[in-house]
């Protein structure tokens, strides 16, 4: 059998191939050098910011080209089936990421608790990572109190007159493409943090 037939078994693949790199670079034995919370935090993140691109510059636009497509196959597909998929990955992905992002201020800036209260708090040194930490609790703020519970009604997942619909629409919508622009400055400080352009 095939593992990149599947997602799963396309994963397992992937992680596969991360322990091989791992022991043919020879860190087997150290594995605190490879910083495997930081790779969990950048795999994470480059699941929701892929999503989150792919929903505002392929789906949003899509979704609306078919809408005006009046003898087209419609959006039927994409709602029921796309969507909610993408949607679900998309949430926990984002989670995902800010809980490695958090554990990796914990333990990869030492001092436990004081990593985060740094960052937090914009230390000096922890300015640049401190403000995506902020940017990304926003984002992941709009995830689950903005676009998801509207996302729901749009997609029939919950009870919604078209009114509720529309409005939820217009809601999801804003704060998926404040998150677009968020992710901007967050990956320049997830980046600049990395390569020593602390502040």
């Amino acid at each position: 059998m095939n593992p990149l037939t599947s997602v799963l078994g396309s994963i397992i693949t992937g992680v596969v191939l991360v322990i091989a790199v791992i022991l043919i670079s020879g860190h087997a034995g150290d594995l605190t050098g490879l910083h495997i919370d930081r790779w969990l935090h950048i795999v994470s993140g480059v699941t929701w910011i892929g999503l989150l691109y792919y929903f505002n510059v392929v789906h949003v636009p899509g979704i609306a080209a078919g809408a005006a497509d009046t003898g087209g196959p419609g959006n039927a597909g994409i709602a029921k089936y796309i969507a909610p998929r993408a949607l679900l990955w998309f949430r926990w992905a984002a989670v995902a990421t800010w809980v490695t992002g958090a554990y990796y201020l914990f333990s990869g800036y030492g001092e436990g608790f004081a990593g985060l209260h740094n960052a937090f708090s914009l230390r000096p040194g922890f300015r640049m990572i401190g403000i995506g930490a902020w940017l990304g609790t926003i984002m992941l703020f709009n995830v689950w109190v903005f676009i998801w519970p509207n996302q729901k009604k749009v997609l029939g997942l919950v009870p919604a007159t078209d009114a509720e619909k529309a409005k939820a629409r217009k809601v999801a919508f804003m704060a998926s493409r404040t998150n677009f622009v968020l992710s901007l400055p967050v990956i320049l400080c997830m980046g600049g943090q990395m390569h020593g352009l602390a502040f």
